[in-house]
């Protein structure tokens, strides 16, 4: 059979046994795999301490899949909450492995046990308070198998596990897929002046802006004949079109033409015309663009422009681009450069870009408080995950809280 022990941190220990086993020999096992000498080892199931170590799992009544909680038998007598809190912390900071653990499972607490042990012993107060009303809830549950609403509860509960199941699977084995991803940019030069480039194989055309333009010396050639509107992820004002101006890559001078367009998140868009054109490979393997014969490295994150660092750390975005008339656009919707990724003169795609996500994510905001959001989060998971946890707990924080132990 397989059991999971729940400890006073939120930390979960999944054990196999034989039916058969004693609960002294589960003793020893959980002593290995939660660091809790036999001796002081306090187990309980179902609100109720087994005691009879010399009794089979079966005899105890534990069945498949159950759910027990263990924790740390106080050894002196009269001890009260507060110094068993102190104790706890202080076998925190003596275990450098216990301690690197609880920072990734809740770093709240971890950070408590090294700054604040009042704020600690509070935040293991409320732990505590929320795996007995998670057992309270679950025997609540399992009290009537009939009820359609607890079914519904216990299906999206272990649905949720399922998802935290993932989490720890790709944070375990795919610890890539959470870092923040460069984006590629190369150092050019345009009519001699330098530009940080960035290149965009999803953008139909390159783009300059036009204070790049004006750097470069090239607003006089703008050709106002191709002057227009830009539809993708929001609209954007197209300038006109520079027919051509001399690009420096490497130690090549390539004729290139540029869309000038109004836009300040990036200065000079390398687009997809002008890598076929110059027949160019990405190579991310060697994190290189391959052109003519030549390698040119991408650059490293500090070496970005500022405008490219800011949008990547999530910083304040600009306001919308203004449209053909001058107005500022109405979208709610973060508005960056137009044509990255997107196609120029097309349709506007609802729900794509970088900026798509926004919109959702300021609906559900007020659907819950934000401190019950943040209480959840100070738990070790996402703000997406708080608040989909709140949705299976019907908006009670203490539920939901309890489902993320479960």
């Amino acid at each position: 059979m397989e059991l999971t022990f729940l400890n006073d941190l939120g930390q979960s220990f999944v054990i196999e046994i034989d039916p058969g086993m004693e609960l002294e020999n589960v003793m020893a096992l959980l002593e290995v795999e939660s660091g809790i000498p036999v001796n002081e080892q306090s187990i309980s199931f179902e609100g109720r301490e087994l005691t009879n170590t010399k009794a089979t799992m079966r005899a105890l009544g534990v069945t498949d899949n159950a759910m027990l909680v263990i924790r740390r038998r106080v050894q002196v007598a009269g001890r009260s909450a507060e110094q068993d809190a102190e104790m706890m912390r202080l076998q925190i900071l003596g275990d450098p492995q216990l301690m690197r653990q609880l920072h990734e499972t809740n770093p709240e607490i971890a950070a408590a046990a090294l700054t604040d042990p009042a704020r600690f012993a509070e935040l293991l107060r409320q732990t505590r308070a929320r795996q007995v009303e998670a057992e309270h809830e679950l025997d609540r549950l399992n009290a009537d198998p009939f009820d359609v609403e607890s079914q519904r509860r216990i299906e999206e509960a272990i649905r949720q596990q399922a998802v935290m199941e993932n989490l720890e699977h790709a944070l375990e084995y795919s610890p890539e897929a959470f870092g923040r991803v460069t984006m590629l940019y190369i150092p050019v030069e345009v009519n001699g002046h330098p530009v940080k480039a960035f290149v965009d194989s999803g953008a139909q055309q390159t783009i300059m802006s036009p204070e790049c333009a004006e750097a470069c010396g090239l607003m006089r050639l703008v050709d106002k004949r191709f002057a227009g509107i830009a539809r993708g992820v929001g609209t954007a004002k197209i300038l006109g079109r520079v027919h051509s101006a001399q690009m420096k890559l490497a130690d090549l001078h390539l004729a290139c033409s540029f869309t000038i367009m109004e836009g300040r998140d990036v200065d000079l868009l390398f687009g997809l015309d002008m890598l076929k054109a110059h027949q160019a490979c990405i190579d991310l393997e060697k994190n290189v663009l391959r052109i003519q014969g030549r390698e040119v490295k991408f650059l490293a994150e500090h070496e970005l422009p500022d405008k490219a660092r800011i949008m990547e750390s999530g910083g304040p975005e600009d306001q919308p681009p203004a449209t053909s008339s001058g107005a500022v656009g109405s979208s709610s919707q973060p508005q960056h450069f137009p044509g990255s990724g997107s196609t120029l003169g097309g349709p506007p795609a609802a729900g794509v870009g970088r900026g798509a996500p926004a919109a959702g994510a300021a609906a559900v905001q007020t659907r819950y408080p934000e401190e019950h959001i943040n209480t959840l989060m100070g738990l070790g998971v996402s703000r997406e995950v708080a608040i989909s946890t709140l949705d299976a707990a019907g908006g009670n924080i203490d539920v939901a809280a309890s489902l993320l132990f479960s």
